[in-house]
């Protein structure tokens, strides 16, 4: 009885090309058995039908960004006071919960989801835009220039401010020092009765409940809706899009 045999080795047959030519059109995605794509070499098949896409290349996969609406509760590099029990934000990245509205052009990969690098850690307890990526470039950017780029954060708050509270967050007359650390300005402003609006750089971990308790107010939720000069625009919670060409930090 003839045996199963990898699918590279079927494809290189089948093209007359280099196991490894063959390997790149699997992991391309550009590779069908039986009507379903498969990504993966080594996968194995008998008397299955096997296609190459009409359209398939040989151009190097290009690293991707991905940027993902972080629901509340999922861990995301800074797990302070959140418990060990809280689920990875990266389970969150796969094809099933990439947004319809994703305008990028790019078509999933299994590839897209590995080596990827937390190139914007928030806290569990908070919500918003956490970006990962596979580009050293992106990942260099955001963290090389960590201190100086600016996030934007909808946070919502309890409690009555104190007199001259919103002067003193937005540092007018004297900076805040936290953790033995002086703060560069920060812009904040009221969105409602209960929302604050803060665009600061260099946001450290639990800098922003800091400065709310400073001026009496307890922080009930925060949601970050910008990096840079990315916004989280309209992304769903719990879901993701692949960053744009023309889009930079």
């Amino acid at each position: 009885m003839t045996e199963p045999v990898r699918l590279a080795k079927r494809l290189a047959q089948m093209l007359n090309c280099s196991r490894r030519e063959a390997e790149q059109y699997i992991e391309g995605g550009w590779v069908r058995v039986d009507g379903v794509v498969v990504e993966e070499p080594q996968h194995r098949v008998l008397d299955q039908k096997v296609e190459l896409d009409p359209d398939a290349s040989l151009l190097e996969l290009v690293p991707v960004t991905l940027l993902l609406n972080k629901p509340a509760g999922f861990e995301a590099g800074l797990d302070a006071g959140a418990g060990r029990a809280a689920s990875p934000a990266l389970q969150l990245l796969a094809a099933a919960n990439q947004t319809k509205d994703d305008r990028s052009g790019i078509r999933p990969l299994k590839k897209h989801f590995s080596a990827l690098t937390l190139a914007t850690p928030l806290a569990t307890p908070a919500s918003g835009l956490v970006v990962f990526t596979q580009d050293w470039r992106v990942t260099r950017k955001l963290c090389e220039d960590a201190s100086v780029m600016e996030h934007e954060v909808i946070v919502d708050v309890s409690g009555t401010i104190t007199p001259g509270g919103l002067q003193r967050l937005n540092r007018i007359d004297h900076g805040f020092t936290f953790n033995g650390v002086l703060l560069p300005p920060a812009k904040v402003s009221w969105q409602n009765e209960t929302r604050l609006r803060f665009a600061l750089k260099g946001e450290r971990p639990g800098q922003i409940a800091f400065m709310c308790e400073s001026v009496g107010l307890s922080v009930q939720a925060m949601k970050r809706i910008r990096v840079g000069r990315v916004p989280m625009s309209s992304l769903p919670a719990g879901q993701w899009r692949y960053l744009l060409p023309h889009e930079r930090f």
